[in-house]
């Protein structure tokens, strides 16, 4: 069975392409968890090759491999990765690129970010979703080396920086060095940049390690006397690396994010165990086993016929074990409440309730805050690491990034069911005051998508019938309180 252990006692854990290269002290502690939290997101075969099923005592690997096949995975780690990634980007940041805006080499890089037809705004959407899963990401900005000698010819060609993700699995080696001004700048990094039938050990992989110098260009082959070779080295044009580590939440190690999916990884490998657990009881239940001896013949199936020899001892007669079946309830409770705790633990709760949960108004906005404060937290990061970004994208254009980049920072959630039934609860104690009622109908219009120029000129009926006042309704504020202003009709 799989190990995804926090930290490995085997030093030489990891991907069987990294035994022997140096690799970073933490990634022997952590490429085992990393390998789980993405097959945690992927699901599916990826999940199933990992064998995070529990492995009873003396069953046979047939059976395990068997009963893996069978238990299916109710996947909620890609379920709120993506909950959180929809939120962020509903609204799209808003992006000033300053003397850059207008440039050819721009245009092109927001169209095709990575040379492989994705947009900026689809290649940060998947930052996002690599650095949920791991916790931290590395975007690298490079550029192809140019032999042209003017700027027209290199727009042909397609001459420009483009930008590339490299997962924690694929960064081998990092350090950070303190700058005298007290700022932590990358001072070497080293990528497995390619990988080719990573299956099999035989085969050659690639090893792309930066400093602030020179980039150096390797092939490892494990099986070589010398595995790794140089295949090229050249001068780094910038004096520093153009990489930028995106985090989804800090940790106090430097280079090490801690994943939206610590915890809920956790829980969800529980509630994969739980579902086998209930197929293996509900199995036993319909289907028990038959006891006999050897010679007794018997077969399975409706109107089966045991033979007995004549002369059997009448102790020796067979017999069916069957489990009672009452634990199955149980265990369905327990998966009930093991999706709650993903829900809080995600502050998803109000969001992914599929049925109508006990929970107060209070409670509900108390989760909505909470929810709201760790996408805040998240865009901060995104914004911080897309500034970064630019950075070394204008200074491989031989200029100077002046330009803003702002994410939303307010995520606004509110239950509209809730909310008008609480105004048609409020509504139903016919309040006497006219000033209410209008409060009440000017919510109302709010929650139905009302336009609020036909707010400020709303006009309460009931108010002209019965106090022969005529009401007009303001709307002030982000917060949308009413004021009222009343003139009697008859002054």
């Amino acid at each position: 069975m799989a190990d995804y252990s926090f930290v490995n006692q085997d030093r030489s854990a990891g991907n069987h392409n990294t035994q022997g290269l140096p690799v970073h002290e933490e990634y022997h502690n952590h490429i085992r968890r990393w390998r789980f939290y993405n097959a945690s997101y992927l699901g599916g075969v990826q999940y199933k090759m990992g064998q995070y099923l529990t492995k009873y005592i003396f069953e046979s690997d047939a059976d395990y491999t068997n009963r893996i096949a069978q238990t299916p995975l109710d996947n909620h780690c890609k379920a709120v990765i993506h909950i959180y990634n929809s939120f962020l980007f509903r609204h799209k940041p808003e992006r000033d690129f300053g003397s850059m805006t207008g440039m050819p080499e721009l245009e092109q890089f927001l169209k095709d970010a990575d040379m492989d037809g994705r947009s900026w705004n689809s290649f940060i959407q998947d930052v996002n979703i690599q650095s949920s899963i791991f916790g931290h990401c590395c975007v690298l900005v490079d550029r192809p080396e140019t032999q042209v000698g003017t700027r027209a010819e290199e727009l042909q060609q397609g001459i420009r920086p483009y930008v590339t993700i490299y997962t924690p699995e694929n960064i081998l080696d990092w350090s950070f060095i303190r700058m005298p001004s007290g700022k932590y700048e990358l001072n070497y990094v080293r990528f497995l940049e390619q990988e080719e039938r990573s299956y099999q050990q035989d085969t050659t992989y690639y090893i792309r390690t930066w400093t602030r110098d020179e980039i150096i260009l390797q092939s490892y082959y494990p099986k070589k006397s010398k595995p790794i070779e140089d295949i090229e080295r050249k001068v780094n044009p910038l004096g520093r690396i153009p990489a930028v580590w995106v985090y989804a939440n800090r940790s106090p190690l430097k280079g090490i994010g801690v994943s939206d999916l610590a915890d809920i990884s956790d829980a969800q490998n529980f509630l994969y165990n739980l579902y086998a657990e209930a197929e293996q009881l509900i199995r036993l239940t319909n289907h028990p086993t038959l006891v006999k001896t050897p010679e007794t013949q018997a077969s399975a199936g409706a109107g089966a016929i045991i033979e007995m020899p004549a002369d059997m001892d009448a102790n020796l007669k067979p017999y069916i074990l069957q489990p009672s079946g009452q634990n199955l309830q149980a265990i369905l409770q327990t998966m009930d409440e093991t999706i709650k705790s993903i829900d809080r633990m995600a502050h998803l709760g109000a969001v992914r309730a599929i049925e109508t949960r006990q929970m107060s108004g209070v409670a509900m906005q108390s989760e909505f805050v909470l929810l709201d404060a760790k996408l805040n937290e998240k865009a901060k990061n995104l914004e911080l690491a897309e500034e970064q970004i630019w950075r070394y994208f204008a200074e491989w254009q031989g200029m100077t990034f002046d330009g803003e980049i702002e994410y939303p920072k307010a995520f606004h959630f509110r239950d509209k069911s809730l909310d008008i039934d609480i105004l048609k609860k409020a509504a139903d104690t016919n309040p006497a005051d006219p000033r209410v009622k209008a409060a009440i109908d000017s919510k109302i219009l709010d929650l139905l998508g009302v336009d609020e120029t036909l707010l400020k000129t709303t006009v309460n009926p009931n108010i002209q019938k019965n106090t022969g006042a005529a009401a007009e309704v303001t709307v002030t504020g982000e917060d949308e309180d009413v004021e009222l202003e009343i003139e009697d009709a008859n002054s």
